[in-house]
């Protein structure tokens, strides 16, 4: 591993620290699931943070070049990611928030903290451990930090007090992201990116068409062609354009035609939050106008309400679910802030009573 890379720092934020050499992130000292791209794009926003990190900038930092279908799709994926391990919201946001059809800031304090060099005798002790465990030094380190306390042989009342403060921590926590019910929905206008106007009327029969199917096919009360049109072109953004329609989806895309062949991409949104729900893109070829825009519009009406009925199923499902685990929740912190060794317990019980 080359020199820079070894001494790329530790980036701190809140309770999270995100070592860029080992490529992960932990929590409290515990390591959480998520890698990949969502990684990456976490560490883009971090080294940027309270700067706008826009989506091209990411696109061509994270994503090949060749990739362009699934862009969108893969982006709002990765961010979702994020925000589901940091436990954070969209709506009301702590870490990233999402500037509309632009891209995203970190809106969270970040520090650095340097690892330590690679022949200082800490770090040379830690590699020595790490090589007879089979681990790494950030899990030796992780390891030690468990063992100490349980060396320290906390007592009955410091446990006590301890899950009284985990209580605390999720009882002021902000609530959970549940699955957002969806009443309403607005498509908004086609974008053509052919470079070619004339295709503008076949955009806007694909408008038309897609809001005539989802109006007959959906339980959805959908907002009628003369109300969407005003936005065709607008930079408003989508938060804004559900407040003055007053609908909980949306619906946008894009039209691109070459030679023969015609791109539909397709994208369906909780407007209110930004929320990334569905994406899809068609590509057809180009010869009965009428029965393509028919065929697409109804294959792309049976996707929306096919995850409609189970976005507002979650809802419900959420809204009479028990408040009852706050202490299971707690607890499960507990464990995971300061190691499962701290909990005495013989070797052949697998339960708490």
């Amino acid at each position: 591993m080359s020199g820079s890379a070894s001494a790329s720092p530790v980036l701190c934020f809140d309770i999270f620290q995100l070592n860029l050499r080992a490529g992960e992130i932990r929590k409290h000292g515990v390591k959480l699931r998520l890698q990949g791209q969502p990684l990456q794009v976490l560490a883009v926003l971090l080294r940027r943070a309270g700067d706008m990190v826009t989506r091209e900038e990411l696109r061509h930092e994270i994503w090949p070049a060749d990739t362009f279908v699934d862009f969108d799709h893969s982006l709002h994926n990765a961010i979702a990611r994020i925000r589901e391990a940091l436990g954070d919201s969209a709506h009301n946001p702590r870490y990233i928030e999402t500037l509309p059809r632009r891209g995203y800031r970190f809106i969270g304090e970040v520090s650095e903290l340097a690892p330590e060099p690679p022949n200082s005798p800490v770090r040379l002790d830690l590699e020595a451990n790490a090589s007879q465990t089979g681990g790494s030094a950030e899990e030796v380190v992780h390891l030690q930090t468990i063992r100490s306390y349980k060396r320290i042989g906390l007592t009955p009342v410091v446990l006590l007090f301890a899950l009284s403060l985990a209580i605390a921590f999720f009882a002021s926590r902000p609530p959970t992201v549940r699955p957002q019910r969806l009443r309403s929905i607005a498509v908004l206008p086609l974008e053509n990116l052919s470079g070619d106007s004339s295709q503008d009327c076949f955009v806007t029969g694909m408008t038309e068409q897609l809001i005539t199917d989802l109006a007959k096919t959906t339980s959805l009360r959908v907002i009628s062609r003369t109300s969407v049109m005003r936005y065709k072109g607008t930079t408003k953004g989508l938060p804004e354009i559900a407040r003055e329609l007053k609908v909980d989806a949306i619906i946008e895309g894009s039209m691109m035609r070459a030679g023969k062949r015609v791109r539909i991409t397709v994208q369906l949104l909780h407007a209110p939050t930004d929320q990334h729900l569905w994406a899809e893109t068609y590509e057809r070829d180009l010869g009965d106008e009428l029965s393509l825009q028919r065929e697409i519009a109804e294959a792309i009406a049976q996707q929306v309400q096919a995850r409609a009925e189970p976005q507002n199923a979650a809802a419900s499902a959420a809204d009479t679910r028990n408040s009852g685990s706050q202490d299971g929740l707690s607890l499960t912190f507990f464990q995971n802030t300061f190691g499962d060794k701290m909990f005495p317990q013989h070797e052949d019980d697998h339960e708490w009573h």
